[in-house]
């Protein structure tokens, strides 16, 4: 009778010992800080939003989980998925559109292709398509540009062009906010110094999606989900290197600017860059399975990232870098498992 051997002639699953249940509620958690500090600087809108996200996607999952006898709730991967989606929000979007996206996440992309695990796209992400395609007015009257027309093209220390541009949309401009003492020695490794206006970044400011808007929380908080076994930082680590090297190496080109004159503070702390690094990035049901496979689509992560960013002029340019990669989910699961996983051969 002839047979198929399966030899794993290697370790090549990405394999973090937290259970899944304790990595979505954390998730949760730590997506939840970002909100409330984001909340701070729209007088609790950004709360909202993320109310009208869970309720919804709550309900659908309670609703479909009775319809096929599976009460999946407590697994806490739908609060996950609407805080997250929330994240990718502005705070300032009427909620109903937030609840909408929940629903989709819930009831389309995650249960009907059989629940976690088994959906190609990320529930998140998948619902922010459909908002921005859908609505896309709605959707861009509540976000400042942050495109590349709203990038200085003059170096790392100059922020003359951009920050007439964030005062308009409600950034705090305090000059007083960072002593000279960290100002000159903090970021003294990259041979500038850090003018104060940056700080704007960690103040709640009024423009954008609420995840850049919590980027202190998100940026705490990506530091205890390392810790605690959430996510792999060695995935967030080579997108970042790669996506801030491309800035920096021609983030101002678009602008007329030269080579090495990219800003990669405004790089790292807009766009959602920290949003994709450390949760969208990282999330295991979508994407390749294997550590070889993730660090690949790291990298193209990065690459298209930028490409979007920078070269297409598209705010987020980082949400379709990820939305595009989930879409390669299936083929690259395939390269694994021809690759990867299955050895040996057929014998009698």
């Amino acid at each position: 009778m002839p047979y198929k051997t399966t030899a794993l002639f290697k370790s090549p699953q990405i394999n973090i010992t937290r259970s899944y249940t304790s990595r979505m509620w954390l998730v949760s958690l730590f997506a939840l800080a970002a909100i409330v500090q984001s909340a701070f600087g729209d007088g609790g809108k950004s709360l909202y939003t993320a109310l009208a996200a869970l309720s919804a996607s709550l309900l659908t999952e309670f609703l479909i989980g009775e319809k096929i006898r599976r009460f999946t709730i407590p697994d806490g991967s739908a609060a996950a998925s609407a805080l997250v989606l929330t994240l990718l929000l502005p705070g300032n979007i009427p909620p109903v559109f937030a609840a909408l996206g929940a629903v989709f996440a819930v009831a389309v992309v995650k249960m009907s292709f059989g629940g976690i695990g088994t959906n190609w796209l990320n529930p998140a992400v998948s619902a922010w398509l459909l908002i921005r395609f859908s609505w896309p007015k709605v959707f861009t009257a509540f976000t400042a540009d942050l495109s590349v027309s709203a990038i200085t093209n003059a170096g790392i220390t100059d922020t003359g062009s951009i920050w007439p541009i964030l005062t308009q949309y409600g950034f705090p401009v305090n000059e007083n906010l960072i002593p000279e003492a960290v100002k000159s020695t903090m970021f003294s490794i990259f041979r500038t110094e850090l003018p104060a206006k940056y700080f704007a970044f960690f103040a709640s400011p009024g423009a954008g999606i609420i995840g850049d808007r919590g980027v202190y929380a998100l940026l705490v908080g990506s530091i205890f989900m390392i810790a605690l076994g959430v996510s792999r930082f060695s995935f967030s680590a080579c997108y970042l290197t790669i996506y801030l090297f491309l800035i920096r190496l021609a983030g101002a080109l678009p602008l007329g600017g030269g080579l090495w004159e990219g800003d990669i503070f405004f790089g790292l702390f807009s766009g959602g860059t920290l949003v994709t690094a450390f949760l969208l990035l990282t999330e295991p049901a979508a994407g390749p399975k294997s550590a070889f496979g993730k660090s690949i689509f790291a990298v193209l992560a990065a690459l298209f990232s930028f490409f979007f960013r920078y070269m297409k002029a598209e705010p987020y340019g980082a949400f379709f870098a990820v939305a595009l990669l989930n879409a390669l989910s299936p083929l690259a699961r395939s390269i694994e498992n021809r690759c990867i996983y299955m050895g040996g051969s057929e014998s009698q």
